[in-house]
């Protein structure tokens, strides 16, 4: 086998859970080699660098093995080589950190975690009026 098609690929190494997934990010432009989006139908070989664009941070694989089925994780490493940078990582620490929730104001009610964390910041106000007006 000298060459695969890169959604094959992708799904087999378990970048992506469906190959209609891994067919959609490369249709959507999230999976490139040497800095060009590539089709579903794209063939790779080993050595080729793939980058995938999951956000907030893009992931860089190098092919090392090629496989047109799906594998168990513990043979993965046999297949690719996680090239990713250290500095996508921080992205990933960074807005873990940082606790953003990416939900529009007003959009609906609060999450239970919202719910609690607005209890807690409230619960320490004592609202009693008879404080006010004395």
């Amino acid at each position: 086998m000298d060459e695969v098609r890169i959604d094959k690929w992708l799904w087999a190494v378990r970048i992506f859970k469906t190959r209609t997934v891994a067919s959609e990010a490369c249709k959507k432009g999230r999976v490139m080699i040497a800095n060009v989006a590539v089709k579903p139908s794209r063939n790779i070989r080993v050595g080729d660098v793939i980058e995938v664009k999951k956000p907030p941070i893009t992931f860089s694989f190098k092919v090392l093995a090629l496989a047109d089925k799906r594998m168990g994780a513990s043979k993965v490493p046999e297949f690719m080589e996680n090239i990713t940078s250290s500095d996508q990582y921080e992205l990933i620490e960074l807005s873990r950190i940082s606790g953003f929730v990416d939900r529009q104001r007003g959009a609906g009610r609060p999450t239970k975690k919202e719910r609690r964390d607005l209890e807690q910041f409230t619960g320490s106000f004592d609202f009693d009026e008879s404080d006010f007006y004395t």
